[in-house]
Formats: C-alpha cells, sequence, structure tokens
C-alpha cells in the first residue's frame, strides 16, 4: 500500500494550496503521486511529469450508486408498485460528498503504481467525522443485523418460493453486505500505518484553538499526525512593526506547537498562488515532500499491574485535553469516550472485559482508566 498523505486544517488555511505543493515536491522527488480533490489544484495547469490528478465528482458517483441500487432492488420496488428514479431526477443529498470521498480515497490507495497518495481533504472537524465513518457503520450494521441475519439466511428459500421474486430480507442482507466489505477495505486504508494527517494552518489564536481540539479529534481516533504546516508566514526580520507585530505571534505559536508535532514552516507569497509556477516557493518549502512514513501514533496501551496494584490500565494518549471535556462510559464490553465534540466507541481488549473500571485519571495528556479484575470470571492461580 502506497503512504497516504491527508490534508486538513482549520477553513481557509490553504489546505488545497498545501495539498498542491505537497504533490509536486513529491513528483519533482521522483515519487509517483496521486493527488486528489475536489477542486483543481492546478488551476487548470497541466499536470508535470510523475503526478496524476483525480477528480472527486460527488453529484455524479452519487447517481451512478443509486442507479447501481434501484437496478439490484428492481423486483423489490416492483413488488411496491414503485417506480424508479430517471437519471435526470436524481440530484445528490447531503453526505454524498463524503462517502465519495471515502470511495475515492480506497481507489488511489490501492491503485498500482503508486508512491504517495495526497488527499485534499474538507476542513478539520468535517474531515475527522468522514474519517471515523467507516468504523462507526460497520458497528451498526454488525449490531442492526446480526441475529436477523441467520434467521433471514434460513427462511429466503422458502419466502422466495411462496411469493415468487427475492425477499426484502435477502436483498438487506445481501447490501449489508456489501457495504460492511466496502466500509472495512476504506477502514483498512484509514488505519494502515503508511497513513498520516499532515496539518494546515495559518498561525495565530484561531488556529492554536482548532487544532488543539482537532488533535484531541486525531488522537481519540488513533490517526498518526505526519507533520504542521504552518503556511503563510510573515518575514521574521521586518521593519514593519505591524509585520514584526505579526512574526512575534507566529514564533510564539510555532514554539508551542514544535513541542507537540514536527512543523513545515511556509511562506506568505502576498498572493494567492495560480498555478504549478506560482506555487515554486511552496513547493521548495523544506520538509514539503513528505517523508515516507505514517507519522507519530497515539495508540492506545494496556499497562498491566496485575503484580504491584491489582490492576490494568488503559491509557489513551489525548494531548492537551482538560477534564471538564471529557466523558467515559462502560457499556458492556465497550468503552464510550467522548472528547469535546468527538465520540468514539471501541470494544475492550479481552483482558479488560473480565474486569471492573475502578477509577480513572487525566495526567500529563494521558488518560488512564483502571480495570480491577472480577473474581467471578477472572482466572484464579493455581
Amino acid at each position: 500500500m502506497p503512504q497516504t498523505l491527508l490534508i486538513t486544517g482549520p477553513g481557509g488555511a490553504g489546505r488545497t494550496i498545501v495539498a498542491a505543493a505537497t504533490a509536486l515536491a513529491a513528483a519533482r522527488g521522483g515519487r509517483r503521486v496521486s493527488l486528489l480533490s475536489a477542486e483543481d489544484p492546478l488551476r487548470g495547469a497541466p499536470a508535470p511529469a510523475g503526478l496524476r490528478l483525480a477528480r472527486i465528482d460527488s453529484g455524479e458517483e452519487f447517481r451512478t450508486e443509486l442507479a447501481a441500487l434501484q437496478d439490484r432492488g428492481a423486483a423489490f420496488i416492483g413488488m411496491l408498485g414503485g417506480r424508479p428514479l430517471g437519471a435526470e431526477e436524481i440530484t445528490e443529498l447531503p453526505g454524498a460528498e463524503q462517502f465519495s470521498l471515502l470511495r475515492a480515497l480506497r481507489r488511489e490507495a490501492t491503485a498500482p503504481g503508486t508512491d504517495l497518495v495526497v488527499v485534499d481533504m474538507p476542513p478539520l472537524h468535517q474531515a475527522l467525522t468522514t474519517l471515523a465513518l467507516p468504523a462507526q457503520l460497520r458497528r451498526y450494521l454488525s449490531r442492526l443485523l446480526p441475529a436477523e441475519r441467520q434467521a433471514a439466511r434460513a427462511l429466503r428459500p422458502v419466502l422466495a418460493q411462496l411469493a415468487g421474486v427475492p425477499q426484502p430480507a435477502q436483498w438487506l442482507y445481501e447490501a449489508a453486505a456489501r457495504w460492511d466489505e466496502e466500509l472495512a477495505a476504506v477502514q483498512a486504508v484509514v488505519e494502515a500505518p503508511s497513513t498520516a494527517v499532515r496539518l494546515v494552518a495559518e498561525p495565530g489564536p484561531a488556529a492554536d484553538a482548532a487544532l488543539r481540539t482537532g488533535l484531541l479529534g486525531l488522537a481519540l481516533h488513533e490517526l498518526r499526525v505526519h507533520d504542521l504546516v504552518a503556511n503563510r508566514l510573515v518575514p521574521r526580520d521586518s521593519a514593519d512593526p505591524w509585520v514584526a507585530g505579526i512574526a512575534a505571534a507566529q514564533r510564539a505559536f510555532l514554539d508551542d506547537r514544535e513541542r507537540a508535532v514536527p512543523v513545515v514552516g511556509a511562506a506568505h507569497l502576498g498572493r494567492d498562488p495560480w498555478g504549478p509556477d506560482d506555487l515554486d516557493p511552496l513547493v521548495r518549502a523544506d520538509g514539503m515532500d513528505p517523508a515516507p512514513g505514517g507519522g507519530d501514533g497515539t495508540a492506545w496501551s494496556v499497562e498491566d499491574r496485575l503484580a504491584a496494584d491489582g490492576i490494568l490500565v488503559w491509557a489513551v494518549p489525548l494531548p492537551r485535553a482538560r477534564k471538564d471535556e471529557l466523558d467515559l462510559v462502560r457499556r458492556g464490553d465497550e468503552l464510550l469516550l467522548a472528547v469535546g465534540p468527538y465520540r468514539r466507541i471501541v470494544p475492550l481488549p479481552s483482558a479488560l472485559r473480565r474486569c471492573t473500571v475502578s477509577g480513572a485519571a487525566l495526567d500529563d495528556g494521558v488518560l488512564r482508566v483502571r480495570f480491577t479484575p472480577d473474581p467471578q470470571l477472572w482466572p484464579r492461580a493455581r
């Protein structure tokens, strides 16, 4: 699987421009690059050697998918007296952009002959909700259909003979199986060690708040951060007091960020770049060509403290989190964790399923959830 770099950040930070500069820098370095975007990042200019542009057309993909769904369910629709929609009647619905992006991401990341896939993602919050979709939807499918699926399989032949048409259960479960397979493939790309996020921000107080929340969301979903592109940096040695003040504020922002994530500096061009030639200063910025690899991970880990303290500890990295924005609930064999606007439901590791939650503490950016073995479920020492 090629290296995949997901470009996102606060709105208006220049994500598309940085995505184009990233792809051009890697192509000039000799890598075979695919640049995936819903826009035209090169502004109509032809792509140079080594770079292939892949467009996301959510409207066309939605019409194609709905037409295919109608064809598969034609017998059921006819049985209900319905009439299929014509191609000219189908208009894109909210949410189609997310699914179109995910399908395109899977397609590009599994295509042969590519070394790097650069993805121009939506703004940070929307990008996070999109990347979390495959795992969330697969959980919904597994919860809603498992028991009924077995019964439906046994009844399908009888029901089909009685009615003479494929039954709704058969159509539903076959569709669910296809969805689960497609979602699993996308989830594999998102969670691959070769996939990481390149953040883009224009240094300043607003960006600081957005990035703090975004980094929490990335950590919650265990998404790797490759680096941060600090975009539109002004000269530090300017004689203009106003520019010098901005430069000082940007420097303070970077000093704080560099302790948490590698930073790539991109100078302010004084205008919006237009085409590959205008992008050249950004392309040549030190670090714009991303180093191979998936960036720094934020994987959750289980600490064994049974011998010393009689507990197991699930350590969840949550950089710069605050206690007042955390919510933690144990429900059966799952843990429900909310951090600010983000929520994640994860299955407990097998050892922790046989324990009870005995407490939790947030210390130095790590949430540690304590689990005490349940004597009724834990193997007794002999």
